[in-house]
């Protein structure tokens, strides 16, 4: 992908991904990663993740990563401070992931779930949540649908961080095009109030310009009733 919305549409992997998504929107991901088309996967820790980690700059406590794929960004967080859970819906990611990282020296400090997101309810709530390649790979009828979630499961002064991604005005998807307005209209209604969104400087260079990290905290008086 270049820094323009027209080059995801033509990307063929992407195209092959929208392919087997829509004609299997159930089974999709899972056909996805057994036939290798994940168009997202960086093959390595997000950047910008691996940098707030290393510089003290991510809230301890239970921390959860959704539709987390290998657990690149899992594995690279986890600590004795902090316990991440990292939650996907296709099979074959889980056992990939759990693969990759079993023998690590923090695997007391992580665990992989095959869940689904919107349904599933963990025992204890989160500190944090990160949401990169999540967001956008929904539906966008769901996004209300995912901040009601996210709400429901982040303690009353959890963090929610949120990698913007692909900032554009491509057509169709996954992954569907976002702005930080589309984060706004859901999260507010939840009470999330954003502390900072600011350019991610550290994308890597095809996502380069089309990245914001937004940071937001639960109001945890505000009513929904």
């Amino acid at each position: 992908m270049s820094n323009n919305g027209s080059s995801i549409e033509s990307n063929p992997k992407v195209q092959k991904l929208n392919q087997i998504i829509g004609s299997d929107s159930a089974g999709g991901w899972e056909k996805s990663w057994q036939e290798g088309h994940t168009p997202w996967d960086l093959g390595k820790p997000t950047p910008i993740i691996q940098h707030l980690h290393q510089t003290g700059a991510l809230p301890s406590g239970r921390t959860l990563v959704p539709g987390c794929g290998c657990g690149y960004d899992v594995v690279t967080i986890a600590c004795p401070e902090r316990f991440v859970v990292g939650l996907d819906i296709s099979d074959s990611a889980i056992k990939k992931a759990q693969e990759l990282s079993s023998s690590l020296w923090n695997a007391n400090h992580f665990t992989f779930l095959k869940e689904d997101f919107f349904t599933w309810n963990p025992t204890e709530l989160f500190d944090l949540v990160f949401d990169y390649t999540f967001f956008c790979a929904i539906e966008p009828d769901m996004r209300s649908v995912w901040a009601k979630r996210m709400r429901h499961l982040l303690k009353p002064d959890g963090e929610l961080l949120t990698l913007m991604f692909p900032i554009g005005d491509h057509a169709g998807g996954p992954p569907y095009k976002v702005s930080v307005a589309d984060y706004e209209e859901v999260l507010h209604p939840m009470g999330f109030k954003a502390v900072s969104i600011v350019d991610n400087k550290m994308a890597i260079g095809p996502r380069k310009g089309r990245e914001k990290l937004g940071r937001w905290k639960r109001t945890p008086s505000k009513s929904l009733l």
